[in-house]
């Protein structure tokens, strides 16, 4: 029997404590990364060390300092929208859209800064982790990316608190409660799709985390176990995208909670689209070595992945709505 999808219960007016820490850490660790930025945007040079190729193009080095300063200063706002009355008013797109693209910058640097750190303390950082020293000071690299853990982790956890009062309807049941018929051929061909489009992506990204150099020019020497680390992240973040596609396209997993596969889908797309989209446009333009000398099998994965993290993301919409638009007519 399909489980009823009434909406839950909104919260109350104020935000309870959880909430309000979390707020508080979301807002506080962006501190150290803003100061960072508005002090090169002014021309400091802290944590820049001499010679190093940052210093070499001062306006393409403003402009990117000025956009991540505003891509991180989207945290403090969605951390506000999130923990206040007036945040449960704002169109559903208008909020979901700037926490997909935090999810899927973050959640790379969460599970990929630690894993690195592991892989430097057993030596195997390679010559890529030491000539991280010739652009940034070490110290940089630790300040900012804790700080990015710490604002994934609690505008991971405003989020899921936001949207269980908001939207836990949509993700109540198992795949098996999923209406059959709510599924139609549109559905099943961008998940046929976007499993077609993750095998080149996919390939190229699990050979380079086995140390095939194939495709990543004359700096692959230079490569160590930090890169492989990241690229065998790149194939998880694919997989998930992938399998949680065709488990809601197909209703295939059908004894899993239905939020298995929105969740895998949600991540999954978020971390290959948007950072597939951020590694294209860094190949476009600025000094070379800001792009690491992206090679055309390079910019075929980002901008694969990409694509297959939009396709995914697509049906996690048309899921959304499915669902929505059933609970509307049932309450009608």
């Amino acid at each position: 029997m399909t489980q009823s999808l009434a909406p839950a219960p909104r919260p109350a007016a104020g935000p309870g404590r959880a909430r309000r820490i979390l707020r508080a850490v979301a807002v506080v660790s962006c501190v150290p990364y803003l100061a960072l930025k508005a002090a090169w945007v002014a021309g400091s040079h802290v944590g820049i060390p001499e010679g190093s190729p940052l210093l070499d193009d001062r306006l393409t080095m403003t402009v990117i300092n000025g956009l991540s300063m505003l891509l991180d200063s989207a945290v403090i706002v969605l951390a506000l929208v999130l923990t206040r009355p007036w945040g449960l008013r704002v169109p559903a797109w208008l909020l979901a859209f700037p926490v997909w693209v935090a999810t899927g910058l973050l959640a790379p640097v969460m599970a990929g800064f630690p894993a690195q750190l592991v892989v430097r303390a057993f030596g195997a950082g390679g010559a890529s982790s030491a000539g991280r020293g010739a652009f940034l000071d070490e110290w940089v690299f630790a300040v900012v990316y804790t700080g990015f853990i710490a604002q994934g982790l609690a505008l991971g956890g405003l989020f899921v608190l936001y949207a269980r009062n908001r939207w836990g309807h949509v993700w109540r049941g198992r795949v098996w409660d999923l209406p059959v018929s709510s599924v139609g051929p549109a559905h099943r061909a961008l998940a046929v799709a976007a499993a077609v489009l993750a095998l080149p992506p996919l390939t190229l990204h699990a050979l380079w985390a086995c140390g095939v150099p194939a495709g990543l020019g004359e700096g692959a020497a230079d490569r160590g176990g930090e890169f492989y680390v990241l690229e065998a992240l790149y194939v998880v973040f694919l997989l998930a995208a992938v399998t949680g596609a065709v488990l809601l396209a197909f209703r295939r997993g059908r004894a899993l909670p239905v939020s298995v596969p929105l969740s895998l889908v949600w991540v999954g797309s978020g971390a290959v689209a948007c950072w597939g989209g951020w590694l294209s446009l860094a190949s476009l333009g600025g000094p070379a070595d800001l792009s690491d000398r992206a090679t055309p099998l390079m910019n075929l994965a980002y901008a694969g992945q990409m694509l297959v993290g939009l396709l995914v993301a697509a049906i996690g919409v048309y899921h959304f709505a499915e669902r929505s638009a059933g609970t509307a007519r049932r309450a009608a």
